[in-house]
């Protein structure tokens, strides 16, 4: 064997040597003496890459070569049998068998399906021009620019529904459980049946023990009601339907309405201040909050035309002539207009 052969041994097994046979996590230790060999494995095995990427015709794609071969590396230490063959047939199999795949998923005209067809691999920055006869390339062709802002709204809004259909389960999980608490301080004070007194004569007047601790049905009802709650609320209070329109379907009043999503309103503040798991929507709340009010715009326009309009070219406005000393005397002499004329005179021409 070459000097090559048994170093590549000697690296592989200093590999398997450094696992665990019991399966159990490794040492930092033996992640640094496996670290340290699969980097002398391929350092020894790098010539022999070089050859099966140029052999394959994968040069433009030298780093996505190297990548499966350091893949084929490792999957060829894990199935390497010392008795079987040397190391250098296993791994010679694995990087072949990698860069056939990856040949295939890059230049897909070597396909045997593709030949029939006379399929040929074109790359998406080839230049091309447009129906306008501008030049581009397809990737700009292909390429949406609203996918990014349509997918974060789409994320926005799943998150959204997510974290409301949370907060209205908190709540009626909240509910559900002081509803119960509730049957069950009934069912403690309710009194015996009048059959249970007829049959029973001899048991004492406070006698409480025979009730079950809570009746089914009325935990069925309490079911019934919050379910409805929980569509009134999820109507109501997040998708915006009117009172009008839930009195129609559920057949309750809209004051009744008004009271069931008030209160639920109040309620999901509370949880999601106090509750951890909304501590998210709790810091946006109180950063909406601490955002100051936009402010009132006020018009600066002016009471002059804006002669930058069309409308407005053939209007001008100029500065009215100054009075001389001689039109304010001819106007002080001058009777006004509207003097009053008294009784008996000539009325002014």
């Amino acid at each position: 064997m070459s000097k090559t052969t048994d170093a590549l041994e000697a690296a592989v097994a200093a590999v398997i040597a450094n696992k665990p046979a019991d399966g159990s996590r490794p040492t930092a230790r033996q992640r640094a003496n496996v670290d340290k060999a699969f980097a002398a494995i391929l350092k020894l095995i790098a010539p022999r890459i070089r050859h099966f990427v140029r052999q394959y015709g994968l040069t433009a794609f030298h780093e996505d070569a190297e990548q499966v071969c350091a893949i084929a590396v490792h999957r060829a230490i894990e199935a390497y049998d010392p008795e079987k063959a040397k190391f250098t047939t296993f791994v010679n199999w694995q990087i072949r068998g990698e860069l056939q795949s990856l040949r295939f998923r890059m230049m897909t005209d070597q396909r045997p399906s593709a030949k029939k067809v006379d399929g040929v691999t074109v790359s998406i920055h080839a230049g091309t021009t447009t129906a306008d006869g501008e030049e581009t390339t397809l990737e700009a062709l292909i390429e949406d620019e609203d996918a990014l802002d349509r997918t974060e709204e789409a994320a926005a809004e799943h998150l959204a529904d997510q974290a409301s259909i949370a907060l209205i389960d908190a709540y009626i999980e909240q509910e559900r459980a002081a509803g119960i608490a509730q049957l069950r301080k009934r069912s403690r004070t309710r009194r015996p049946s009048t059959e249970l007194r007829k049959a029973r004569p001899d048991l004492p007047v406070g006698f409480r023990a025979h009730m079950p601790a809570v009746d089914p049905a009325e935990v069925e009802k309490l079911d019934e009601r919050l379910e409805r709650d929980r569509e009134i609320i999820k109507r109501s209070l997040f998708e915006s339907d009117t009172q009008h329109a839930l009195s129609l379907d559920t057949s309750l009043t809209r004051e009744r309405i008004r009271q069931i999503t008030r209160r639920a309103s109040k309620h999901m503040a509370e949880l999601v201040t106090n509750d951890p798991r909304f501590a998210m929507l709790a810091g946006r709340a109180a950063a909406v909050a601490a955002k100051p009010a936009a402010q009132p715009t006020v018009s600066t326009a002016g009471i002059l035309p804006a002669m930058h309009q069309p409308h407005n070219k053939m209007v001008s406005v100029s500065k009215p002539a100054a009075r001389t000393e001689e039109t304010l005397d001819r106007g002080t002499d001058a009777k006004p207009h509207n003097e009053r004329v008294e009784h008996g005179s000539a009325l002014p021409a």
